[in-house]
């Protein structure tokens, strides 16, 4: 029985690495030992990051909100509280864009939650 060479599976699984290392600096790029642990861990900050981006994105629209929101003498909880009793059903994405892209229509918006909310006694 002939001997099995298993070159052409480890360079296959070295040229996978390395090029996911394209661009690494120094020998992260080209020793598959140490391209490995730097792959590893790009994709360990990759998945973290995923999550995290989606947390930035909220909280930048919240400020978005916040800010415009603030210039019509509202809170930004205050205004949220309007929204959820005035059943407009807008995520906080669309809502920022439109503070940001389309004052006239956000302040529409804003007047419909001012009304919904409860008069301070």
């Amino acid at each position: 029985m002939s001997r099995i060479k298993r070159g052409v599976t480890t360079h296959a699984k070295h040229k996978r690495i390395l090029d996911q290392a394209k661009g690494y600096y120094g020998r992260r790029k080209n020793t598959i030992r140490i391209a490995r642990q730097a792959v590893e861990k790009a994709g360990q900050y990759a998945y973290r990051d995923r999550k995290v981006n989606k947390r930035n994105f909220r909280a930048l629209w919240i400020q978005r909100i916040n800010a415009a929101v603030r210039a019509e003498g509202l809170t930004y909880s205050q205004f949220m509280h309007g929204v959820k009793l005035a059943g407009i059903e807008l995520d906080r994405k669309v809502m920022a864009d439109l503070a940001m892209n389309e004052g006239a229509t956000f302040s529409a918006i804003i007047a419909q939650a001012k009304a919904a909310l409860p008069s301070a006694a």
